[in-house]
C-alpha cells in the first residue's frame, strides 16, 4: 500500500479525491496528491479483460484497431471500488470527493455513488462530471490546490466542485468517425459523409453529458485553429479579468499537441496552470487515434 497519498501536512481536513481512469491523469500528475483512481475495464477479442491504465493503454487500443479489432468497454470492478475506498480509510482519510466520467457515457458515476453510500467510516460527496478526460483531470488538480489553500469541506462540495464542473469547457477532434459510428455514438450516414468530405468534427459535451458536435472543419490542418477559436469564444463569453486554467491532450498525436499548446499559450498567456495529458484507453475505444483536445476552466 503506497503512502504517497498521505498528504495530511497539506490537508488537515483529511480529504481524499477519487476518480476513474478517464480523468487522464498520469502517475506523475498524481504524485504527492490524494487523488485515487479506479480503472474502467476493456474487453478484447482474445477474451481477456484489462484494466484501463493498468495493463492496457491507449497505444494498445490503437494497435488492436489497426488490426481490425473492436474492443469493448465496461464498468470498473465493484471489488476494486470497495478496495480503493478501504485503502482511503486505512490511510486515515475521513472524507472523499469523487468525480467520475459523465453518466451520459458510462454507469461508473452511479456505481461509485452506490458504494460510497454504504460507507459509515467515510463522509462522501460523489459528482457526475457530465464530462470526460481533460474536464475531469484539471478539476481534480484544481481541487487539490483549493484543499491545500484551506478551502473547507462545505465550501468544496457545496460551491467549488459544482462551479468548476459548470465552468470547465473541453473540446476535442477525432481523426476518423469510424469508431464513434461502430460504437453507436453517431449514425452511419454521418460517419460516411464525414469520411467522404474529410470533415473533422469538434466534439464537446452537451448539458446531459452526451458527446455532441459543436463545430466542423474540413481537413486536419484546420483543427488547431478551430480549437483555439472555441477557447477564445468561451473567454469572450465569460468576460475579461477572470482567472483560468488551460489544458491540452492528445491520443496518438503528441507532436500536434505540442504545436497546439504553443499556440494556446501564446493566445492565453495569463493562465494559472497549463496542463497536458494523454487520452485513456477507454475513450480511445470510441474515438481512435489522432485525437487532439483543448480545454479552458474558469476559476471565478
Amino acid at each position: 500500500m503506497s503512502m504517497e497519498h498521505t498528504c495530511f501536512e497539506h490537508d488537515p481536513q483529511k480529504i481524499a479525491l477519487l476518480t476513474d481512469s478517464c480523468a487522464d491523469l498520469s502517475a506523475a500528475q498524481r504524485a504527492g496528491t490524494p487523488i485515487f483512481v479506479v480503472p474502467l475495464k476493456i474487453r478484447c477479442q482474445d477474451g481477456a479483460e484489462y484494466g484501463d491504465g493498468v495493463d492496457i493503454f491507449a497505444q494498445d487500443i490503437y494497435a488492436r484497431q489497426r488490426a481490425g479489432e473492436l474492443p469493448q468497454t465496461s464498468l470498473p470492478d465493484g471489488g476494486e471500488v470497495k478496495e480503493t475506498l478501504d485503502q482511503i480509510a486505512a490511510l486515515g482519510y475521513e472524507r472523499v470527493i469523487a468525480i467520475h466520467l459523465s453518466s451520459g457515457l458510462s454507469g461508473t458515476y452511479n456505481m461509485v455513488r452506490l458504494h460510497c453510500a454504504e460507507r459509515e467510516d467515510l463522509t462522501t460527496a460523489v459528482f457526475d462530471s457530465l464530462s470526460g478526460s481533460l474536464g475531469i483531470g484539471i478539476t481534480l488538480l484544481q481541487l487539490w490546490e483549493d484543499i491545500q489553500s484551506g478551502m473547507d469541506w462545505d465550501t468544496l462540495v457545496g460551491e467549488r466542485v459544482p462551479f468548476l464542473l459548470k465552468n470547465t469547457f473541453p473540446y476535442f477532434t477525432v481523426d476518423t468517425l469510424e469508431y464513434l459510428q461502430k460504437g453507436g455514438r453517431i449514425g452511419k450516414m454521418t460517419a460516411f459523409a464525414g469520411t467522404m468530405l474529410n470533415i473533422k468534427p469538434i466534439v464537446g459535451f452537451a448539458a446531459d453529458g452526451q458527446l455532441t458536435s459543436v463545430a466542423k472543419v474540413r481537413g486536419r490542418k484546420a483543427v488547431q485553429g478551430k480549437l483555439l477559436e472555441m477557447l477564445q469564444a468561451r473567454m469572450a463569453e465569460h468576460g475579461p479579468g477572470h482567472r483560468y486554467n488551460l489544458a491540452v491532450a492528445n491520443g496518438g498525436a503528441p507532436e500536434e499537441m505540442a504545436e497546439l499548446k504553443g499556440k494556446v499559450d501564446a493566445a492565453f498567456p495569463a493562465s494559472a496552470h497549463f496542463w497536458d495529458g494523454e487520452i485513456d484507453a477507454t475513450l480511445s475505444v470510441y474515438i481512435g487515434a489522432g485525437v487532439l483536445g483543448a480545454a479552458i476552466q474558469f476559476l471565478d
